[in-house]
């Protein structure tokens, strides 16, 4: 069985990014539909699936990493506005059938992401 998985990086700290709050939206023609909201834990991973069993479909998907709130609740001092304050990331599911897991690796000023396993 298919599912969406995500978890973070700190890359500035060397540290999984704990408390940083993700939404995911489904995108489709008639608007971007609010699917969940969660809260990374302390190994910067959701409890829970993002996504998995008959609401995991193919589609097109944005994921909303909310990093300055995150960042700002460590201590760092940012710019206002923040350079980075959510980063938001577009996929697509193709094969519903498949694990789809989306690793952000963060900093306050550059992000990187990927399809892992």
């Amino acid at each position: 069985m298919g599912q969406l998985t995500t978890h973070v990086l700190d890359t500035s700290a060397g540290v999984p990014a704990a408390g940083i709050r993700i939404e995911l939206h489904e995108l489709a023609a008639a608007g971007a539909k609010l699917l969940t909201a969660t809260t990374t834990g302390q190994d910067g991973r959701c409890a829970a699936p993002l996504l998995t069993g008959s609401g995991f479909r193919s589609g097109r998907y944005a994921l909303t990493f909310h990093v300055a709130e995150y960042f700002l609740a460590r201590g760092v001092t940012l710019p206002v506005p923040a350079f980075l304050e959510d980063v938001v990331v577009r996929i697509g599911i193709a094969q519903p059938s498949e694990h789809y897991h989306v690793p952000l690796l963060v900093s306050p000023w550059s992000y990187s992401v990927y399809r892992g396993g």
